[in-house]
């Protein structure tokens, strides 16, 4: 049986990852307001694009129009995934679920074609090193500071690699924010280009003039909005990550407070028969003298 003193050393204890519990959830709550206002803002700018995009094909006709990122290959014999994780754990589930949703990708698809891997995120990094899967490219830091211009040149280094044919396709594996509570994995098209379906409630009855021409602003258009679709995906993520963590910590501070509870029970009893057992000896004690 545990001693007094180990069981107030365990209470201590219990107290000190409760306090800490308690702070992480309280910063993630900070973290989790500006990064779901900045992945909300983010959805306009991203579905106006794909608008525009959309209008430009469908009033046009595709066999108008083209543009080489919209280019489909009927062989894909090598996929780009970009893995988007977190740099920190302690966020329940969030790691794992993308991590396992790409191995699965990776089951389907290997025997095929080849996948190439490229991490956003150091968990994910981590995850698949220590598994001795091959890693093509990592991007260390840049979640804890997303720019939509280091976006952009990562775009513009993996459009490069399409053009040229060294990648037939291209996927971006990331944590949609639904809520503080629930997050949903996406595994979503980048290259070739998708073509973005038109919003009934933002399309205009007017015919708009595009201006020095159709092809000139789709070639403007199309790598902007393949920026932005990767940069909402970050957001997302970020976005994903500080709910997932937030409602990690609140579980773990309430299992902590359970936890004390029963300490302090345990304690209590514990205390109680140490106390019985004195009496009981000095009784026994008292008898045996007077006898």
């Amino acid at each position: 049986m545990a001693s007094l003193r180990d069981i107030r050393k365990r209470i201590r204890s219990v107290k000190n990852t409760r306090q800490i519990t308690k702070a992480m959830k309280m910063v993630a709550a900070a973290k989790l307001r500006r990064a779901q206002d900045a992945a909300v803002a983010a959805r306009p700018y991203a579905r106006t694009l794909d608008n525009m995009v959309a209008g430009i094909l469908g009033r046009s006709g595709v066999q108008d129009f083209q543009h080489p990122l919209l280019e489909s290959r009927p062989e894909k014999k090598r996929i780009a995934v970009f893995v988007v994780t977190s740099d920190r754990g302690l966020a329940g589930g969030f790691n794992h679920s993308i991590s396992r949703r790409v191995l699965r990708f990776l089951k389907e698809h290997s025997e095929q074609q080849e996948v190439l891997l490229f991490t956003m995120g150091r968990k994910g990094n981590e995850f698949f090193r220590n598994r001795g899967t091959p890693i093509c490219k990592d991007y260390p830091g840049l979640m804890s500071q997303v720019s939509h211009a280091a976006v952009a040149e990562i775009c513009e280094e993996v459009s490069r690699q399409f053009l040229a044919k060294e990648v037939d396709a291209v996927f971006v594996c990331f944590n949609e924010f639904i809520s503080a509570i629930s997050q949903k994995v996406r595994m979503t098209q980048l290259l070739p280009f998708e073509m973005p379906t038109v919003d009934a409630n933002d399309s205009g009855t007017m015919e708009p003039l595009y201006e020095p021409s159709c092809q000139e602003v789709l070639n403007h258009l199309v790598p902007r909005a393949l920026a932005v679709r990767l940069y909402h995906a970050l957001l997302e993520s970020i976005a994903s990550e500080h709910g997932a963590r937030m409602t990690a910590m609140e579980s773990a501070t309430n299992n902590a407070g359970e936890m004390l509870d029963k300490l302090s029970l345990f304690y209590n009893r514990t205390r109680q028969a140490a106390i019985t057992r004195e009496l009981v000896e000095i009784v026994s004690g008292a008898q045996a003298l007077s006898g």
